[in-house]
């Protein structure tokens, strides 16, 4: 029996390749997704390794490199000098990192993405910790005196810029915007990539002069130790020598913690990602099925021979699965090599969003190997397992008169199981709408959307004949008995037409899901904005950074202003969990956005207390009077609740302090966003200019009015969007091979049908045009179900989440387009089939048995 078996699969190459196809489609993104979660860390890890020291000395809080938000903290020249001095350190230098120093290419535009840093500081020339590379010169040389700056290699080359040509950065330093001449490339790290952030590196005194109020100061000590010196034992004699606010890290400590933090991140990527690889496989283990189902049912007759000849129902059970073995061996090692070129695909994806990888090359890993081979071969073996058992359990004299395997057999059952789970599911997301104090109800509506999705992937069969009964009338009366025939084999076999069409089904119902869910949240977002917030127009920073206080003071002075109103940012934690920590003049108070007072009174909101939203003082338990304790990079900040606040549902509020309670503890004066009110009467047009005119040389503080704002911040749905549009973009691809895989082995099975019609009369075009409109009932069903499920499981989640601000969007014009859009991939999917069987010689059709 292997041997027949392997004569079989010998003798089907052009079957053999279809079927592994599917799993190639299948496993490629699973090992795509592993292989660029790898590069992530390879990336990250390297810069990390190459931006800590052997003894780092920094504020407490602070990041790699000593780069920290809301902390003035600094250290002398004299203390770094006596660091230099403990016994087994090397050298001992000053460090500077600011994460808002902001490039500006030649054509006027910043160079920065939403997400990664722009670093700016000082350049370091001694080693990473346990001698790794540091800092790195790619290209030029460091700079040597004020007026030169070294930044990036990606940088270099999309700012339009070369070595020797001016450079302006933007930055909250003492200049606003500095110019100076590029002098060189430069790295943190080995792997050649800034993962997305951008660099611009001065020498000490410039990065002085800009950043540390001109002082002979630093933020952070970089200390290097001397070769075989014990370095725990030298951190510790240099914590003896720590000022008060800084903390003193080994690199192996510093380089764990950075790593940590970056593996939470990357976790999330990771999962991100392989969500979507699970999708793939689901859709593909959809086409795997049906095309095991597909070869069986073409075999039906060998196989029968097999068993009249007296093999037994466990032989020929054995053969097709070993056939299915060798299938998913071929197609997982494929789609395993495929997964280089998909992780390539997706790393230049996550760069257009800001997250580039740079020279960092995908490479094969234990992990993506294991993981390709086991779902490769697992998915396949289970797929095949179904037809295998079946092809076993049919009677030789049935098989071999070709009633058998029809894909109706079976209805019943895969119905009563359908009905189930479609049961189960509804029952799931009714929970998640109704149950108000459901523990986690969007994970309620997410187990019922599941079951209900494969619940009626089951039952597609029966729930396909409408739509194809409907689709069958339009064809019988635009096209005549072509239509008829398109109608009568879209149905022959029903159990692989829906097959077929539930891997559209999922697809596109995940992107119906998301396209009403993203359209609620753009429209509830943009109306939350518009009526919470106040003023006429805004100064805000699109990468939520801080800007110069001298903003403000001059808008003040602007003919035709009437207020001026400012908001600061510190953050920290309370009781170990993150906040955000707001400031504001007790006078500005619904002036910057919409606040209506609760408990407490206005009057009592003075320097050293807070106001907190009802609803978090009633989550928290904190009465009117209780003491909060915020922990700062600057130190701990006692403060008392004074009142507590109303907003509207869906407004991001938190813990507001006055201004000079942020002053005394050592925040830094710079704001985070100044609204601007206009005086009655005066013209907006001119107020705007001027407004305009006060940041015309910083490019990361922009004017908006609340309208121009409330699209900047949807802007961030749209890519968010889009980056998921774009990869379940290929499961729908996988879908849409399905179809094309479906229909050129329909088109093998049909050959003495489509011999028979083409002798009869019927012309090449007209049999193109029967397996075209064939393809297209296939697309328009799972299009159909995808559509209704999507529109059903958007409404579900916008439901769970009405808490939160949102209300149910539906985007049509979006939605009609998809169905249109599905109507074509029927056509063009039906392309080369449709081309097979119109080329085959009819007399040799006929004779095909």
């Amino acid at each position: 029996m292997l041997r027949t078996s392997w004569k079989s699969l010998m003798g089907r190459k052009l079957r053999l390749l279809m079927s592994a196809f599917a799993i190639v489609l299948g496993v490629s993104f699973v090992s795509g997704s592993l292989i660029f979660t790898d590069m992530l860390g390879s990336t990250f890890n390297g810069i990390m390794n190459g931006t800590v020291a052997d003894v780092n000395v920094q504020p407490k809080g602070s990041s790699a490199g000593g780069a920290t938000s809301g902390s003035r903290s600094v250290l002398t020249r004299a203390q770094i000098d006596r660091i230099g001095q403990v016994e087994g350190v090397r050298s001992s230098v000053g460090a500077i990192t600011v994460t808002d120093a902001y490039l500006v290419g030649k054509n006027g535009k910043v160079l920065a993405t939403v997400g990664p840093p722009s670093i700016g500081g000082n350049v370091i020339t001694e080693p990473a910790f346990g001698g790794q590379q540091g800092m790195v010169v790619k290209s030029g040389r460091t700079p040597q005196r004020e007026g030169e700056v070294a930044i990036d290699p990606a940088s270099l080359e999309k700012s339009g810029y070369r070595l020797g040509d001016t450079i302006a950065i933007a930055s909250s330093g003492a200049e606003p915007t500095m110019r100076a001449t590029i002098v060189g490339t430069v790295l943190w790290g080995s792997k050649g990539s800034t993962a997305g952030a951008t660099y611009a590196m001065f020498d000490d005194r410039t990065a002085q002069q800009q950043w540390m109020g001109g002082k002979d100061a630093y933020q952070a000590a970089w200390v290097t130790a001397e070769p075989g010196q014990d370095v725990d034992a030298l951190a510790e004699r240099v914590r003896a020598l720590t000022p008060a606010g800084y903390e003193t890290l080994t690199g192996a400590e510093l380089a764990k913690k950075s790593e940590d933090q970056v593996g939470q991140a990357l976790s999330f990527i990771s999962t991100f990602l392989l969500v979507f690889a699970g999708i793939a496989l689901v859709v593909g283990s959809f086409l795997i099925v049906n095309t095991f189902s597909i070869l069986v049912a073409q075999r039906s007759r060998e196989l029968a021979l097999l068993r009249a000849m007296g093999a037994s129902r466990p032989q020929v059970r054995r053969a097709v699965l070993f056939e299915a073995f060798v299938v998913g061996l071929v197609g997982a090692t494929l789609g395993l090599l495929l997964g280089l070129g998909i992780a390539k695909g997706i790393s230049a994806l996550f760069a257009s969003f800001g997250l580039d990888m740079g020279s960092t090359a995908p490479r094969l890993t234990l992990q993506a190997v294991l993981a390709s081979y086991v779902v490769g071969l697992v998915v396949t073996m289970l797929a095949a397992y179904v037809p295998a058992r079946k092809a076993s359990a049919v009677p030789p004299v049935a098989a071999m008169t070709g009633d058998a395997l029809t894909g109706r057999s079976d209805l019943g059952r895969r119905l009563a199981i359908g009905l189930t789970l479609t049961g189960l599911g509804v029952a799931g997301l009714l929970a998640g709408l109704f149950w108000e104090d459901a523990p986690g109800r969007t994970w309620w509506i997410g187990a019922g959307a599941l079951l209900t999705l494969l619940g009626v992937a089951f039952t597609s069969p029966v729930l396909g004949k409408p739509v194809l009964w409907g689709l069958g009338r339009v064809y019988r009366g635009m096209f005549g008995q072509v239509g008829a025939l398109a109608e009568t084999n879209a149905t022959r076999n029903p159990r692989r037409t829906a097959a077929t069409a539930s891997a559209l089904m999922i697809g596109l119902t995940l992107v119906t899901t998301m396209a009403v869910l993203g359209q609620s949240a753009k429209t509830s977002l943009t109306g939350i904005i518009e009526g919470g917030l106040r003023g006429d127009y805004m100064y805000s920073n699109p990468a939520f950074q801080p800007f110069s206080p001298a903003i403000a003071d001059q808008a003040a002075k602007v003919d035709g202003v009437a207020g001026v109103h400012r908001m600061r940012m510190a953050f920290g934690t309370i009781g170990g969990e993150q906040t955000t920590l707001g400031a504001m003049a007790p006078s500005d108070f619904d002036k910057i956005f919409k606040q209506e007072p609760g408990r407490g009174s206005l009057a009592d909101f003075r320097k050293g207390t807070v106001m907190v939203p009802e609803k978090m003082a009633t989550d928290k338990g904190w009465a009117l009077g209780q003491k909060v304790d915020v922990a700062l990079p600057s130190g701990p900040l006692p403060l008392t609740l004074a009142m507590t606040y109303q907003q509207d549902e869906g407004m991001d509020g938190g813990l507001y302090t006055t201004l000079d309670t942020l002053a005394d503890a050592g925040v830094p004066a710079t704001d985070m966003r100044v609204v601007v009110d206009v005086a009655d009467g005066a013209d907006k047009a001119k107020v705007r200019q001027q407004l305009e005119t006060i940041v015309k040389d910083l490019p990361m503080v922009t004017v908006k009015d609340n309208q121009e704002f409330a699209k900047t911040q949807t802007g961030q749905i749209d890519l968010l969007l889009n980056m998921i549009y774009a990869l379940l973009g290929l499961a729908i691809v996988i879908a849409v091979l399905g179809i094309v895989n479906t229909l050129a082995l329909s088109v093998i099975e049909r050959t003495r049908e489509i011999g028979l019609l083409r002798a009869i009369g019927l012309r090449r075009g007209q049999l193109g045009r029967m397996i075209r409109l064939e393809s297209v009932a296939i697309a328009l069903l799972g299009s159909v179900l995808g559509l209704g499920m999507g529109l059903l499981f958007g409404f579900a989640l916008v439901r769970a989440l009405e808490g939160d601000g949102l209300s149910l969007h539906v985007p049509w014009v979006q939605l009609l387009a998809f169905l249109v859009v599905a109507g074509i991939v029927g056509v063009l999917a039906a392309l080369w089939p449709a081309h097979r069987a119109a080329r085959m010689d009819v007399l040799r059709a006929i004779q095909t048995e």
